[in-house]
């Protein structure tokens, strides 16, 4: 499940989407809950469906339940690196520069990412 990024990742990474993952800041950027942001709490893999803090309603007996927002809905705003998405974001700037993007070596040590 991915979701793209902002304008600001594109292009500080080169990529245009990411797999998201528990503890991404996301901002929902379609439906009922347009404008909100806040943090990946959790990824619901078999519904297709994250759930994101700040994001949930209110039942008739007053308890809180969270909503379930599609990943194509939010745009990724923070990401969570750790070492694998790391080298992820490196292997996908290989494939870009292999695919004839003008990608200079200065444009990925600028983003501190390393593609070995």
């Amino acid at each position: 499940m991915s979701a793209t990024l902002s304008d600001e990742l594109r292009k500080k990474f080169n990529v245009r989407s990411m797999p998201i993952r528990k503890d991404d800041e996301v901002q929902v950027f379609r439906g009922i809950h347009k404008n909100r942001d806040g943090k990946v709490l959790e990824v619901y893999r078999k519904k297709y469906v994250i759930h994101i803090d700040h994001v949930n309603r209110d039942k008739n007996n007053g308890a809180s339940v969270m909503l379930g927002i599609s990943p194509s809905n939010v745009i990724i705003t923070k990401l969570h690196l750790d070492p694998d998405r790391r080298s992820l974001l490196g292997r996908k700037n290989k494939a870009a520069m292999s695919k004839g993007e003008k990608v200079s070596q200065k444009d990925v040590d600028s983003a501190g990412i390393e593609l070995d």
